[in-house]
């Protein structure tokens, strides 16, 4: 099929699917992180020191990877800003699963991160890639380069 009216279907299931595999990667990241301070430090703690070490992680694989786009120092600083709703839904989940449900502290973080993966995809797109304020319906949209003009790089 050429370009039709599945083109942009397509790329936002692609773009879901990466989404997907780096919140994989990134759980993992933070899940081994976790278990490694767990041992020195309170689980809250370890929590908490995992969840910012895989957030920069996930910044990078997000733009680079998921959503196709130039990190820039605005994404940076806007990025971990946006991921306080992702850290307030894994914190008080993680809260309620170990205090009120009695789960393993353990294993109670990556259920809270399984709920919260909804909201992180929604937030980081919403940070990440920039938004179409035309009304041009064949102008670029989610998941395309469409801020590569920006000159400010992390990388």
């Amino acid at each position: 099929m050429g370009d039709g009216p599945r083109t942009p279907r397509r790329a936002r299931f692609a773009e879901i699917l990466r989404f997907a595999l780096v919140g994989g990667v990134n759980t993992g990241t933070f899940f081994g992180c976790y278990l490694l301070l767990h041992p020195w430090m309170p689980y809250f703690a370890a929590y908490s020191l995992a969840f910012l070490l895989s957030m920069i992680g996930s910044f990078f694989l997000n733009t680079y990877f998921t959503y196709r786009t130039r990190p820039t120092w605005k994404k940076f600083a806007l990025f971990p800003l946006t991921n306080v709703t992702n850290y307030l839904v894994q914190s008080v989940g993680l809260y309620a699963l170990v205090t009120w449900a009695g789960m393993d502290d353990r294993i109670a973080p990556l259920v809270a991160a399984v709920v919260a993966i909804p909201f992180t995809y929604l937030i980081s797109q919403r940070i990440l890639v920039p938004r179409n304020t035309g009304t041009d319906p064949g102008a670029p949209g989610p998941g395309t380069e469409t801020d590569e003009r920006q000159p400010s790089r992390l990388a």
